[in-house]
């Protein structure tokens, strides 16, 4: 079993793994920049280690600095979280070199689907359904590409193969404004990524972003732990989550979420992962896999009763899944609402000294948050403060309960994302679950 762990991350998701940690009996670090010096997770942690000043690539993602910490303190293993180096295939491969245990899935997994052509082709193969597309890299070749897409049909979008978060994507329309969009795009995914290839992809118009959680064991077991949907979206950044995706019936549930599951065995992926699709009009269309923990499991973890984050540390010590997929049922309704230090209007970050923060509580109310009364946020991170999540019995009254929460919350001395939240769960389109990913910002923000 693992004794000791480094959580090489910081904010809520570094207080959720030492909670969890804790939880199992596991003696946990927290690593620190000097900006986060006064954080309530290293103030609780059972050892702590400075890694170095604010900036990132100077302290979290200085990878010898993380891997000096764990060297210190005796650790047996480290936690990435999300973000930062969390699907950093050179990273992962390093820690287990240095003889620690990496709480994720293996480099060779991180690279596979962190390229999305071959995550494609590895769905492709796994019978998983994804966007019609070229199915491969873009050549140079001029007439080739018309071809390929006068056979997929405008609209068509580019994409980065090495891209994400929204980043690396151009939407064509026209025969005409291809090749320039291929040669703009390939020339930003050399620059930004430092991978050149791109492919190509039908555009879908009005999609809803629903995923799939999946957790994999070192022993051939894989599950999925159902769907959740996150289509209330800024500017390709989730903002609203929910679990179970509206409108999906259990008969897709059982049909997709198996296929994640099939494709977790095929290619040995252990650990937790979430398979990215595009909903339109009943289909499924696979786009991505994380190969980490997200943001938004606690919505899931909410309706399976499944601790996500236990269940990592569990895998990556070599345990079985101690379930089954006959084991999980899905109870109820979660909505999570990520709680950002930004203006509502502008959306322009809003660091500083929080005066007052009170959490709101009741039936089926949950608040990940690293923050405080007299917290300072820093501006070297991140927008994300915290996550506000609500369960019910079923999607009303979890909407229900996050209005309640909503109007109890308070985050003094800073500006905050609050207000647009409780825009978003009194608009009638999304009460209703009429919306797609461009929904939020065409109706709710007018930022389209």
């Amino acid at each position: 079993m693992i004794n000791k762990i480094v959580i090489a991350n910081r904010g809520e998701i570094a207080l959720r793994i030492q909670r969890a940690c804790r939880e199992m009996g596991i003696q946990n670090v927290a690593v620190y920049s000097e900006a986060d010096r006064d954080a309530l997770y290293v103030k609780l942690a059972d050892e702590s280690v400075c890694i170095g000043p604010a900036p990132a690539n100077l302290s979290y993602l200085h990878i010898p600095a993380i891997l000096s910490a764990a060297e210190v303190t005796d650790a047996d293993a480290i936690h990435p979280g999300y973000g930062f180096l969390s699907e950093n295939a050179d990273f992962a491969e390093l820690v287990e070199a240095c003889g620690f245990i990496f709480i994720g899935p293996t480099s060779a997994n991180i690279r596979l689907m962190g390229d999305k052509v071959s995550a494609i082709r590895s769905m492709h193969e796994a019978n998983v359904p994804c966007v019609p597309g070229s199915d491969g890299v873009l050549g140079i070749d001029e007439e080739t590409n018309l071809s390929i897409a006068s056979k997929i049909g405008y609209p068509i979008i580019i994409k980065a193969s090495g891209g994400g978060g929204g980043r690396g994507m151009r939407v064509v329309r026209t025969e005409s404004a291809l090749l320039n969009a291929i040669i703009l795009t390939r020339t930003e995914a050399g620059a930004t990524f430092n991978n050149p290839d791109i492919y190509m992809e039908k555009y879908l118009e009005h999609p809803r972003h629903v995923e799939f959680q999946v957790l994999s064991d070192k022993h051939g077991n894989a599950v999925h732990l159902g769907e959740r949907d996150c289509s209330m979206q800024r500017r390709n950044q989730k903002v609203v989550e929910e679990a179970p995706a509206p409108g999906i019936t259990e008969e897709q549930r059982n049909t997709v979420g198996e296929r994640c599951a099939e494709a977790c065995r095929k290619i040995g992926y252990h650990g937790a992962g979430t398979f990215e699709f595009l909903y339109e009009n009943g289909e499924f269309y696979f786009i991505e896999m994380n190969t980490r923990v997200q943001v938004e499991h606690p919505v899931t973890e909410m309706i399976t009763g499944i601790d996500i984050v236990k269940a990592q540390i569990l895998i990556a010590a070599g345990e079985p899944l101690p379930f089954t997929q006959d084991d999980i049922e899905i109870k109820g309704h979660a909505v999570e609402c990520r709680l950002n230090a930004e203006d509502p209007e502008t959306f322009m970050p809003s660091p500083g000294r929080i005066t007052l923060f009170h959490a709101p509580g009741g039936p089926g109310i949950r608040v990940d948050s690293h923050v405080y009364s007299n917290y300072f946020v820093p501006t070297h991170y991140d927008s994300m403060i915290g996550k506000l999540i609500a369960h019910g019995s079923n999607r009303s009254e979890a909407l229900a309960r996050m209005s309640s929460a909503l109007s109890e919350v308070i985050i003094d001395g800073i500006r905050t994302n609050i207000p647009l939240h409780r825009r978003i769960i009194s608009d009638h389109g999304f009460k209703s679950a009429e919306f797609d990913i461009h929904y939020l910002e065409k109706n709710i923000t007018n930022t389209a």
